[in-house]
C-alpha cells in the first residue's frame, strides 16, 4: 500500500540521527529526556514486530528492533483509567484507590511526572487522547459540579504543559510542548492515542483482508468476527502513520536527542476475551522502550513486568529514587543488561467500568469485581461477581459478540469458548496452565495435579490484596490437602506430609 511506502520513508528520516547522551558543549551528562507513547485498547501481539501477521507496523517495528521489545507487560487494569493511574503512580489502582472508573486521582497520590519535575527539574506535560486521570469526562454536571468545588481535577497542578485533543491534533501539541519548554530543561511528555479504541474508522487503506487474517483459539472463526477484526486492526495499521508524524515532529524540535522513548498499550482490545476480562488479552499489552545510548539494539524479554513497574524504572533512569509508597519495582538493570531479579507475579484487578448504572439485567461490561494474579506458566482469577454474566466491554453491540451468541445459541461453539463466554453462574476461582492453554479455555481450579500451585498463587494474591488494603475479601486459602483451610471445622481432616 502507498502509506506504508510513505511511512518507511519517515522512518529512514527518523532515525538517521545520533542520539547524544552528553551535552556537546560542556561534556556534562545530561539527564535523558523522556517520552511516553501511549495507545489505547491494544492488546499484545499486535505489533508485526512481535510476529502478527495481522498488522503492518514499520515505524514502531523499527524502534523496537533499535531497542528492548517485551512479551510480557501487564497492566494493573483491563481498563484505562485504572491502567493508567498505576503506570504514573507506580502502585496498583486497588493502593491508588483508582478502581471505580470515574474517579479523579486523589491528590495525595504523587506521580511520575511530579517527582521529575520536583526532583530532576524536568519540564513536563501530558498531550492527546483523554488521560483519564481526572474524572468522568461525560458524568454530567451535578457530577462535574463536586469535582469543581472540592478541586479535585489535579492534573494542571502536576505538570507544567496539560493540551488534550484528538490523534491528528498530537504532533501539533508535541510541538507546542517543546517550544514551550524552557532552554536546557530536560522534558517528560506523555502522549496519548485513541487509536485503536472505539470508533473503528480508519480509511480503507489500512484495512486488512479478513480472510487472512489469523485468529486465536478465544476467538471463533466466524465472518462477523473477521470483519470486526479486520476494522481493529486497520486501527492499529493507522497509529504507526500517526506516531511516524509525532516522531518526525520530536526530531525537527530536538526532542529524539537522549531521549528516553517507551511505547505501551494501556489495556486490551475491546473485544471478547480482552478489555475488561482478567485473561492475558485484557492486559498484556505491546511494551519496548528505545534508549540507544543505553539499551543495546535487539533486546527481547519474556520477563514479567507489571505497570506498577514502569514509573520506578523512569525515575531510576533519571537518577531518582522512587516515590515512597510506589510497590513497583525498577526494572533498568534488565535495560541495561545487568544482573536482575525478575519478579515471580505479576497482579491485575478488574473493578466497575465507565459510568454505567446498576441495573437488574447488567452483565460484567459495565460491573464486575474481580482481582488475578499470574506467574511464569499459571494465571489464577477469583471472581467477586460470578451471578453476572460476562459480556465484552465496548463492543457488545457489534456484529462480532452478536454472531458468537447466535453460534451458542445454534450449538456451534467449541466447548472451552461456551463455558467461557456463556457459563452463568461464572466461576469463583479459574487457574490456567498457559503453556498448555495459552488462550485460558480450560479451567484447572480444583484439579489435585495443580492444588499446589492453586495454593500458592491463592496465598500471593491475598497477600497483595492484604498490602494493597484491598477492600474485597480474600480468596478461601487451601490446605497442603487442596481443601480450603480457612473452612475446615475444628479437628477436621489429617494433614498430607509434604
Amino acid at each position: 500500500m502507498k502509506v506504508f511506502a510513505l511511512v518507511l520513508a519517515i522512518i529512514t528520516l527518523i532515525t538517521s540521527s545520533s542520539v547524544r547522551a552528553a551535552d556537546s558543549t560542556t561534556g556534562a551528562k545530561q539527564l535523558p529526556n523522556i517520552v511516553l507513547l501511549l495507545s489505547d485498547d491494544h492488546s499484545y501481539p499486535y505489533l508485526s514486530t512481535y510476529g502478527s501477521p495481522n498488522v503492518k507496523t514499520p515505524v514502531l517495528d523499527k524502534l523496537a528492533a533499535e531497542g528492548m521489545k517485551f512479551h510480557r507487560f501487564f497492566t494493573g487494569a483491563p481498563q484505562c483509567v485504572p491502567s493508567r493511574a498505576t503506570l504514573m503512580t507506580g502502585r496498583s489502582p486497588v493502593a491508588a484507590r483508582m478502581t471505580r472508573f470515574s474517579s479523579p486521582l486523589p491528590r495525595d497520590e504523587v506521580t511520575l511526572p511530579e517527582l521529575l519535575r520536583e526532583k530532576g527539574n524536568y519540564y513536563t506535560g501530558v498531550c492527546g487522547r483523554n488521560f483519564h486521570l481526572d474524572g468522568a469526562a461525560r458524568a454530567g454536571a451535578a457530577i462535574s459540579e463536586v469535582f469543581k468545588d472540592h478541586n479535585l481535577q489535579t492534573f494542571k497542578d502536576r505538570v507544567d504543559y496539560l493540551n488534550t485533543g484528538s490523534d491528528v491534533q498530537v504532533s501539533g501539541q508535541v510541538e507546542e510542548f517543546l517550544a514551550k519548554r524552557p532552554a536546557g530543561k530536560p522534558f517528560f511528555l506523555w502522549a496519548s492515542f485513541s487509536d485503536p479504541h472505539h470508533v473503528w474508522n480508519a480509511p480503507a487503506e489500512f484495512r486488512p483482508d479478513p480472510k487472512t487474517l489469523v485468529l486465536p483459539a478465544h476467538w471463533p472463526d466466524l465472518p462477523a468476527l473477521r470483519e470486526q477484526l479486520a476494522d481493529y486492526f486497520a486501527e492499529i495499521n493507522r497509529l504507526d502513520q500517526t506516531i511516524a508524524g509525532v516522531l518526525a515532529t520530536l526530531k525537527k524540535s530536538g526532542g529524539l536527542e537522549n531521549t528516553i522513548l517507551v511505547f505501551c498499550g494501556d489495556n486490551g482490545a475491546a473485544l471478547p476475551h480482552g478489555k475488561g476480562s482478567l485473561y492475558d488479552p485484557g492486559s498484556n499489552v505491546p511494551f519496548f522502550i528505545h534508549w540507544p545510548s543505553v539499551i543495546k539494539a535487539g533486546g527481547d524479554s519474556r520477563t514479567l513486568l507489571s505497570g506498577e513497574d514502569l514509573a520506578p524504572t523512569l525515575l531510576a533512569a533519571a537518577g531518582i529514587e522512587p516515590g515512597n509508597k510506589m510497590s513497583g519495582r525498577s526494572f533498568l538493570p534488565l535495560l541495561k543488561g545487568e544482573k536482575y531479579q525478575a519478579r515471580e507475579h505479576v497482579f491485575v484487578e478488574r473493578g466497575p467500568h465507565g459510568s454505567a448504572p446498576v441495573t437488574v439485567n447488567m452483565t460484567n461490561a459495565g460491573y464486575d469485581l474481580g482481582r488475578a494474579v499470574r506467574s511464569d506458566r499459571y494465571k489464577f482469577i477469583y471472581n467477586c461477581t460470578p451471578w453476572i454474566p460476562y459480556s465484552p466491554v465496548d463492543s457488545a453491540g457489534g456484529a462480532g459478540w452478536k454472531a458468537i451468541q447466535e453460534a451458542n445459541a445454534a450449538d456451534q461453539l467449541a466447548a472451552g469458548l461456551r463455558a467461557t463466554y456463556f457459563t452463568t453462574p461464572r466461576p469463583v476461582y479459574e487457574l490456567y496452565d498457559l503453556n498448555a492453554d495459552p488462550s485460558e479455555l480450560s479451567n484447572l481450579s480444583g484439579k489435585p495435579e495443580v492444588a499446589e500451585v492453586e495454593r500458592d498463587l491463592r496465598s500471593a494474591l491475598a497477600k497483595k490484596m492484604i498490602l494493597d488494603f484491598d477492600y474485597l475479601p480474600l480468596p478461601a486459602l487451601l490446605g497442603d490437602d487442596g481443601l480450603p483451610a480457612n473452612n475446615k471445622k475444628k479437628g477436621g481432616g489429617k494433614k498430607q506430609g509434604k
